[in-house]
C-alpha cells in the first residue's frame, strides 16, 4: 500500500505518525519496544510509563492513538488503568 492509500494518510497524501504511549514497570522491556517501534517511520512513541498510574496520566494528557499496556504494574495494574482510561 503506498502513502496515498495509506488509511493514516492525511489529505495531502502524506502518512501521519501513529503515536503510541509505552506502559511498563520493567525499564528494559519498554527500552526494547520503543527501539524497535522508532525503526518504522509511520510509528511515534510519545510517552512511557513505569507503573499504571502514570499511563493513566499520560494517556489523559498526551491522547495517543494506540497504548501498548502491561498487565501487571505497580500501583494500578494495566487492567484496571485500560478501564480507566476507556
Amino acid at each position: 500500500m503506498n502513502d496515498a492509500t495509506s488509511p493514516f494518510a492525511d489529505s495531502t497524501g502524506q502518512t501521519e505518525k501513529i503515536t503510541i504511549v509505552l506502559a511498563d514497570d520493567h525499564p528494559v522491556v519498554r527500552r526494547a519496544l520503543k527501539n524497535d517501534m522508532d525503526k518504522e517511520p509511520d510509528l511515534f512513541v510519545v510517552g512511557e510509563a513505569s507503573d499504571g498510574e502514570q499511563a493513566i496520566e499520560l494517556v489523559s494528557s498526551l491522547k495517543p492513538d494506540v497504548v501498548i499496556m502491561d498487565i501487571g504494574m505497580p500501583k494500578v495494574n494495566g487492567i484496571e488503568a485500560t478501564r480507566r482510561i476507556k
